[in-house]
């Protein structure tokens, strides 16, 4: 069984047990998370696909983690003008652990 899940605009496809980095979420580590925006949901030879989600349907998820990605190096630069700037960035994420799919 799977399903494929809409957070922070982005979508994945989860089963029991995945482990995934999705955007930054305002939660601790140990919380339990609910997705209500669950757009699709197989289970053996059934398919349910929402319009634009399947009602009734969520995935729960528990938060192992908070962190910051591998930084992402920047580089501006002005020709002719003696302008050049570099910079770095390092994008938050949540790594949550699928614990079960429910659809109804």
């Amino acid at each position: 069984m799977y399903a494929i899940i809409r957070t922070g605009g982005k979508q994945y496809r989860v089963a029991e047990g995945d482990r995934l980095k999705v955007e930054k979420l305002e939660a601790g580590e140990g919380a339990k998370l609910e997705f209500l925006d669950v757009l699709m949901v197989r289970d053996d030879n059934r398919i349910k696909v929402g319009k634009p989600a399947v009602a009734g349907a969520s995935v729960l998820a528990e938060v192992v983690e908070q962190g910051l990605h591998r930084k992402v190096r920047g580089f501006k630069l002005r020709r002719r003008k003696g302008y050049r700037r570099k910079f770095g960035h390092r994008q938050p994420y949540t790594e949550v652990q699928i614990t079960s799919i429910q659809a109804l």
